[in-house]
């Protein structure tokens, strides 16, 4: 698969020019921060109004983001096109290529990535580790693939999964005919992954430039709550051996997929301290967040910089130790945060509001992070903030 790849190019686009992105949450958001502090100006393409980065674009465009008309749209306005998130349709992507855009990541990254199944190819046919997989049509092909794989199960959708939303479990037969309701199967592609029973999940962040010049960030510990990641600990608690067979792995599957921009990639850390990756996302990550206050250069800046061709900058910590946690919101109202002046109130905390006008149970509204002469410290002071803010009460 990794063979068929196209090759990037070395163009340079100088400082000033303009970016656009497509789509704009709250990625958007903190990838135009760095990007107009380098003096560049921001389009954005959405399908609805008032997103987190509408104050900050310079101008704004409204669609479908699959609409290839509307992709070239936001194109012929732009220097270099990049994405807030990988469910953008693939061919509609490739249509930019194919007129002369640049676009980071590329269609073919997207390609690669954005249907899960295809993923874990590409990555097992270069020999990256995986939890093992398996096509399948139908709830009898799983029952099939059980004999081969065994149970615990896990039914998974191949496109538009996130935060856990596609996921299903399955301890045996008695559970397929739920999980294939619940995933639409009859109408959505779906794949089944052995059960990974791991010890802790860990994240690295890996930031490659068109020019092929590569850098990462350190390893860290990444702890989900309702399949949502909650808190991010920076660095993880391993031994060097380890944390460096993460990173080799992190680089080797970013090379794999051609991607450049800021790039995310989840793994599995198994009771037997064996390292299976887990997901890629070809953009910047929520378990980047942390590098804002706490890396030399931030995973979105070196987002901008990769896709405008500079130098990439250096991805060190600047103190001992990071914690990063996300407020989600606890109940439907507005985006209005409650006790944001108590939590601000606390030293060492630094809060991010996203700017969403409305919430609902589980969604992301922003997060805080900590630095500290340990984990501990730092999780204490995040701790401490995130504890006085209540995202979905009335104003």
């Amino acid at each position: 698969m990794a063979k068929t790849l196209n090759k990037t190019s070395n163009k340079h686009i100088a400082s000033g020019h303009r970016i656009g992105i497509v789509g704009g949450g709250q990625l958007a958001k903190m990838t135009a921060l760095p990007a107009i502090a380098l003096g560049c100006q921001i389009i954005i393409l959405e399908r609805t109004e008032n997103t987190p980065s509408s104050s900050l674009a310079a101008e704004i465009l409204y669609g479908d983001w699959d609409d290839p008309v509307n992709l070239l749209n936001l194109a012929d306005k732009v220097d270099v096109v990049s994405l807030e998130n990988e469910f953008i349709d693939a061919n509609s992507l490739q249509a930019l290529e194919q007129a002369g855009h640049q676009l980071y990541p590329s269609s073919t990254t997207i390609s690669l990535v954005q249907d899960k199944l295809i993923q874990k190819r590409a990555l097992s046919d270069v020999g990256i580790a995986v939890a093992p997989f398996a096509a399948i049509d139908s709830p009898e092909d799983i029952k099939q693939q059980a004999e081969q794989l065994g149970w615990p199960l896990v039914l998974k959708a191949r496109r538009n999964g996130y935060d856990g939303k596609g996921n299903a479990t399955l301890m045996s037969a008695a559970d397929i005919d739920d999980a294939w309701a619940k995933l639409d199967g009859d109408n959505r592609e779906l794949y089944v992954e052995g059960f990974c029973d791991f010890a802790g999940e860990l994240a690295v962040m890996v930031t490659r430039g068109a020019n092929g010049e590569m850098v990462n960030y350190p390893v860290v510990e990444s702890v989900q709550k309702d399949h949502i990641c909650h808190i991010v600990k920076a660095p993880a608690r391993i031994d060097d051996a380890l944390a460096n067979a993460a990173i080799d792995l992190a680089r080797k599957a970013v090379t794999t997929i051609d991607g450049v921009g800021s790039i995310g990639v989840e793994m599995f850390l198994t009771k037997e301290n064996k390292i299976i990756l887990n997901e890629m996302a070809p953009r910047v990550h929520n378990s980047g967040h942390y590098t804002i206050e706490a890396c030399e250069c931030s995973q979105f800046e070196n987002h901008v910089r990769a896709i405008l061709g500079l130098p990439l900058g250096s991805t060190e910590m600047i103190a001992p130790a990071a914690v990063m946690i996300n407020m989600l919101g606890e109940e439907q109202g507005t985006g209005y945060p409650v006790g944001i002046e108590q939590a601000l109130a606390v030293k060492g905390a630094h809060i991010h509001v996203y700017g969403k006008t409305t919430t609902n149970i589980g969604r992301k509204m922003g997060h805080i992070t900590a630095l500290g002469s340990d984990i501990n410290e730092a999780e204490q002071i995040a701790s401490k903030a995130a504890s006085c803010i209540r995202f979905g009460a009335q104003k």
